[in-house]
């Protein structure tokens, strides 16, 4: 069986940040805004190599070039997050203490701050892989998110997973590792079944899991267009109900 969340993150190019690191209560954060005032902000919940990962800062800075006041807050709390010289025997020990099922204290966190701090009324959410996954679990608990896009990461072993509260995109790499093909046709029947509000599911042809969060100048040109159109999704399902 394939480890979960954990995919080659291959070489990276340096990234020059546009944003600022917070301390909201107990939870550093990035925060990045559009050169304009907003009352729309956009959550970013970050994969298993956290906040400070350069792809995860990236695309808070494209959110916010988007018009919205973007944050990434450490999920992790400040406690280590993987990294890709770490050993994948570990991992399970690891997921133990970082479970994205329990990240429902630290959104309200970030909502007060949100809504108190910076003036924000409406906001979404993005997440990436445990993101994703943290963000399928939010959208199923917490009413204050006005959308969001999970993106190869989903809640698996809940009957109660379908009965999303707000508008919600889930987005998949045809060839993830992780989430078959059998487990999004699961996903989709039976959000058909029960689901009361606007979703969507997308599979991008021939992308691997983490496809979507990469930096352009780290993209394979074969890749590159679908990269794009996930983004440009992304970007789009948010725009719609935020």
């Amino acid at each position: 069986m394939a480890d979960p969340f954990l995919y080659n993150t291959g070489e990276r190019s340096h990234y020059g940040c546009l944003g600022h690191e917070v301390q909201i209560e107990y939870l550093k954060a990035y925060v990045c805004r559009p050169s304009f005032f907003t009352d729309k902000a956009v959550i970013v919940v970050h994969d298993v190599f956290g906040w400070r990962f350069p792809d995860i800062r990236y695309i808070v800075d494209l959110m916010a070039g988007h018009g919205y006041i973007t944050i990434c807050p450490d999920f992790f709390k400040g406690t280590e997050p993987w990294k890709p010289t770490d050993h994948w025997v570990d991992f399970p020990d690891w997921m133990k203490n970082h479970d994205p099922m329990k990240v429902d204290k630290e959104a309200d966190v970030v909502l007060k701050y949100l809504k108190e701090q910076c003036g924000a009324k409406k906001i979404g959410i993005v997440g990436f892989s445990w993101g994703g996954m943290a963000v399928h679990h939010l959208m199923l608990k917490n009413p204050q998110l006005t959308a969001g896009v999970s993106l190869y990461g989903i809640v698996r072993d809940s009957e109660e997973r379908y009965a999303l509260l707000n508008p919600t995109f889930f987005i998949f790499g045809e060839k993830d590792h992780t989430i078959s093909l059998d487990q999004v046709f699961l996903l989709e029947d039976k959000l058909k079944q029960y689901c009361k509000v606007p979703y969507k599911i997308k599979v991008y042809p021939g992308q691997v899991h983490g496809f979507a969060q990469l930096k352009p100048e780290d993209m394979k040109p074969e890749d590159k267009p679908y990269i794009e159109e996930a983004r440009r999704d992304m970007i789009d399902w948010i725009k719609m109900f935020v």
